[in-house]
């Protein structure tokens, strides 16, 4: 082999890709060029070791360069890396742990909050949505200065690096500059328009597309619909959060639609024919003589949309609704009913007397 890698960072030929990872994050931090400056050998060192966890780092680019032991050509750089590319690729891995700060920032994810109708969400629907956001301004085109970016000059806080070194421990730490916030250039007169922030807020507006079959909490996420990056940053996300209005009558369980249904105490009694909506059809079907309440019929095919296209089932929930505000005549009428009806009418109400009548007779 032309590059022994796992003696690059000493390690045996089996070590798990954990052990790799630490083993490269050791070397790489002991040969900084941050910790290091101007040491041309610990730099040369720290090219070795990124070239190396490149190739065993990557359980393809491992699997290749132990079966075939050549260097595969599609590393972060190449196989003569140069330092900042190699630094580069070390923040990527660990974040920024000499506080070097990214030239660029991204920008703020929003979030929106889109309320809708129980049929809305179930069925599917479009809806337009307006809301706030930062955008760059369009008289400086977002670099603060009056004038644009001819108005820039470099900063005389970093002398235009972006960074300043601060002493921490061991480590020679760099820092975003924060007069300039890391962008090397200050404004000569700040725009008057935006107040030397570069930004100015404006209402944007959307159209959602909800699909069929939205739960409540759902959330779909906008790339790059959200506050513009600083610097050329990417913009953030829009992330849509789906709440759905509480309905009177219909309930939902993944792709199965509840309704509950109510129906007159002689209706229940005596038995009927009603007709039920189901979202975007209506049913007619019968209520046996007899039902009882929270009695659930099923009616296949009618519930929400499911994936695939199918659609789920729906359940008729039976509700008795008890008669109130009766008057004079209707009280001595329902009084006179209940004498008329005996006990075979009400099967579980004597069967929980019965059960209190064994019960009294223990305690005797």
């Amino acid at each position: 082999m032309a590059h022994d890698y796992y003696k690059t960072l000493g390690l045996a030929r089996d070590a798990p890709a954990a052990e790799i990872k630490a083993a490269y994050r050791k070397l790489a931090l002991q040969f900084h060029p941050d910790r290091n400056p101007g040491d041309h050998a610990a730099e040369e060192r720290f090219k070795e070791v990124s070239l190396a966890y490149a190739v065993l780092g990557d359980e393809e680019k491992r699997a290749r360069y132990d079966r075939l032991g050549d260097v595969p050509g599609d590393l972060p750089f190449g196989d003569s890396a140069d330092l900042a590319k190699a630094t580069e690729y070390f923040d990527a891995i660990f974040g920024d742990l000499f506080g070097l700060g990214r030239k660029r920032a991204a920008g703020q994810d929003l979030r929106y909050t889109l309320e809708l109708d129980f049929d809305e969400a179930a069925l599917g629907c479009q809806k337009t949505i307006r809301f706030q956001r930062s955008e760059d301004c369009g008289a400086c085109g977002g670099t603060g200065a009056q004038g644009g970016a001819t108005g820039l000059q470099p900063c005389a806080r970093c002398a235009g690096q972006g960074w300043t070194r601060h002493k921490a421990g061991f480590f020679s730490a760099r820092r975003d500059c924060l007069a300039c916030a890391g962008s090397g250039q200050i404004p000569r007169v700040r725009c008057p328009t935006c107040s030397g922030t570069g930004l100015h807020d404006c209402e944007r507006e959307y159209v959602v597309h909800v699909p069929p079959g939205s739960q409540a909490g759902g959330t779909q996420r906008v790339a790059g619909e959200g506050s513009p990056g600083r610097r050329g940053g990417p913009a953030g996300d829009l992330h849509v959060m789906v709440r759905t209005r509480p309905h009177p009558f219909y309930r939902q369980q993944g792709d199965l639609l509840e309704v509950e249904v109510p129906v007159r105490m002689e209706e229940a009694a005596l038995g009927t024919e009603i007709e039920v909506p189901l979202l975007d059809a209506r049913v007619r079907m019968k209520i046996p003589a007899g039902t009882q309440p929270d009695s659930v019929f099923r009616v296949r095919g009618k519930g929400l949309p499911a994936p695939g296209g199918s659609r789920g089932d729906a359940h008729v929930r039976v509700q008795v609704e008890v008669p109130g505000g009766c008057s004079d005549e209707a009280r001595a009428l329902l009084s006179k009913l209940g004498g008329m009806l005996g006990d075979d009418a009400y099967p579980r109400q004597r069967a929980f007397r019965d059960m209190t009548a064994a019960m009294r007779r223990r305690e005797e």
